[in-house]
């Protein structure tokens, strides 16, 4: 069995994995605040005022269901719906890039 982090500091399996799930909980309100903000505040053109909000509820949604799993890669579709969040958080950081350069 490969060595964990939490080995060392004296924890326990159980406290590691409730440790894991109070994170994960926590992290998910993080990315439903981001979310709620986003929705409020975005200005971006085009599908991304209401695809990029969605995608941080959605990732959201996965550290839920992670908290409950105990690993981000599983089931594998969990992994395929982080994947996906993220790829819909590179393509605007993109789009809003592009957009944003001044034009001459």
């Amino acid at each position: 069995m490969a060595a964990r982090p939490w080995d060392d500091a004296g924890m326990s399996d159980e406290e590691a994995d409730a440790f894991h799930a109070a994170f994960n909980q926590a992290e998910a309100c993080l990315w439903f605040v981001i979310a709620l903000v986003l929705a409020m505040k975005l200005r971006m053109p085009g599908p991304w005022r209401w695809l990029l909000p969605c995608a941080f509820a959605v990732f959201g949604v996965s550290d839920l269901i992670e908290a409950r799993t105990g690993a981000w890669w599983e089931p594998w579709w969990l992994l395929v719906m982080k994947a996906g969040c993220v790829l819909v958080f590179l393509l605007a950081w993109q789009s809003h890039r592009r957009h944003r350069r001044p034009h001459g």
